[in-house]
């Protein structure tokens, strides 16, 4: 009697490449490490991220229990970094689902219907996509003020492009497949055909796209803090960290240091695992 091997199903196939793409098990950990500081900040945090003791201003890594110092108030530069991962991975998700979800439809939308619809949702993308991206959220601050919400709309805003352009293209190439045709000829609703048939094969470059802008929408959201129009002191956020910190890079540069650290890491943590899930959902891609 034969026996036939059973095939391992996609998620142990998964599983399988990014364990053994080095580089991309190592950004995953990073970014496991970065959702468990953001998550359990404060059972993490040693003190109240904001509370000041200017007897106890600049203290270096060590001294009087401040793991990694304090900042110019006083305040323990580790508890501040540990809330400021929070701030990061809010602004971070929360820029990218906008950005994804409105993105996504019209990008479905000028794909599917094409002709004018697809002309003039694709000129209004490339006119939003002219602006440089740091340009762009600078703009919008300044007309929308300061605080975190603002900075999810002004840096998610600045993601719409990039997902319309790239579920666009998707689009255009599935909706040519056999099964799209059958699937019309059968009178199915243009609505079913693009939520149900067109968005599902589109998943996989959703999927990986998102996950590498996370890392651009960190820096963003870094980039406006550090230039005060972010978030504002006294909450804790890298960005406005660093900015602090520059002023004290003689006689204090842990505070530039580690606040620079902490950006560099969580970046390069889902960068890296970005690249191991596309390859990993690559199709073509043999282990």
């Amino acid at each position: 009697m034969e026996v036939t091997k059973q095939s391992p199903s996609f998620t142990k196939l998964f599983l399988k490449k990014i364990f053994q793409n080095k580089l991309a098990f190592a950004g995953l950990i990073l970014v496991i490490i970065m959702i468990a500081i953001a998550i359990f900040a404060p059972l993490i945090a040693t003190h109240a991220p904001n509370e000041m003791e200017m007897s106890d201003a600049l203290l270096s890594p060590g001294e009087k229990g401040h793991l990694l110092g304090t900042d110019n108030y006083g305040r323990d530069l580790f508890s501040r970094i540990v809330y400021g991962a929070r701030i990061s991975l809010i602004v971070g998700i929360g820029a990218v689902a906008m950005g994804a979800v409105i993105g996504i439809l019209l990008g479905l939308v000028a794909g599917y219907f094409g002709g004018l619809i697809d002309s003039v949702i694709m000129r209004f993308m490339d006119a939003l996509a002219a602006f440089p991206f740091i340009l762009l959220a600078i703009t919008l601050m300044t007309v929308l003020g300061t605080g975190l919400l603002n900075v999810i709309i002004a840096v998610g805003v600045g993601n719409i492009p990039g997902f319309a352009r790239m579920i666009r293209g998707q689009v255009l190439s599935v909706k040519e497949e056999l099964f799209i045709e059958v699937t019309e000829s059968l009178g199915a609703s243009q609505s079913r055909i693009i939520f149900s048939h067109l968005l599902p094969n589109c998943l996989t470059p959703i999927i990986v796209y998102a996950t590498m802008s996370i890392a651009g929408a960190i820096i963003s959201e870094a980039a406006l803090s550090f230039l005060g129009l972010g978030i504002q002191p006294p909450t804790a956020s890298w960005g406005n960290i660093l900015s602090e910190g520059r002023s004290y890079l003689i006689i204090a540069p842990y505070i530039a240091i580690f606040s620079g650290m902490s950006i560099l890491l969580s970046v390069l943590g889902l960068n890296l695992f970005g690249d191991g899930l596309r390859d990993a959902l690559d199709p073509r891609t043999k282990v």
